[in-house]
């Protein structure tokens, strides 16, 4: 059976990327798995500030490794996973869209947030969701501390 998906044409800052109008599902013998997320990439006004935040307040590791590209910003270590920082002040993010962290003790987060005078949300406990803190970086950029609850710590 043949799946065909449709891509947009390459954006501005893509030009010269291929892409394909339909793919053949079937010419894939091989079974294909996501691996996990190897980094989300977030758009800040002020790259030096945002990093600090993320390496001060929330205890990611500023890596040296990030390449000369043509634009400003910041890769960060967080846990397995990594954040990538791009300075660009055009694009204000979304109040509703942000990433997850997993932490182990969200109280404890929460007085270290008081500690360091951080502004965040509680949000009400949900059965399946587990517990949920919400933060702003200095960009606007919405962050979710997320203490698992029974339900779906094993997932």
């Amino acid at each position: 059976m043949m799946a065909t998906y449709v891509l947009t044409p390459p954006t501005r800052h893509l030009e010269g990327t291929r892409h394909a109008l339909a793919v053949n599902t079937d010419q894939y013998p091989v079974a294909m798995e996501i691996k996990g997320i190897h980094h989300v990439s977030l758009n800040v006004s002020d790259v030096e500030l945002a990093t600090r935040f993320y390496v001060d307040v929330l205890g990611f590791k500023e890596l040296a490794t990030r390449p000369d590209f043509n634009f400003p910003g910041s890769w960060l270590q967080a846990g397995a996973q990594q954040v990538h920082l791009i300075g660009e002040a055009k694009n204000p993010p979304d109040r509703r869209q942000h990433f997850a962290l997993q932490v182990d003790d969200l109280k404890a987060w929460m007085l270290h947030l008081d500690a360091k005078q951080v502004s965040y949300r509680h949000s009400p406990l949900i059965a399946g969701a587990g517990d949920q803190v919400f933060l702003h970086d200095p960009s606007g950029n919405r962050i979710e501390l997320n203490q698992p609850d029974a339900a779906t710590a094993d997932r």
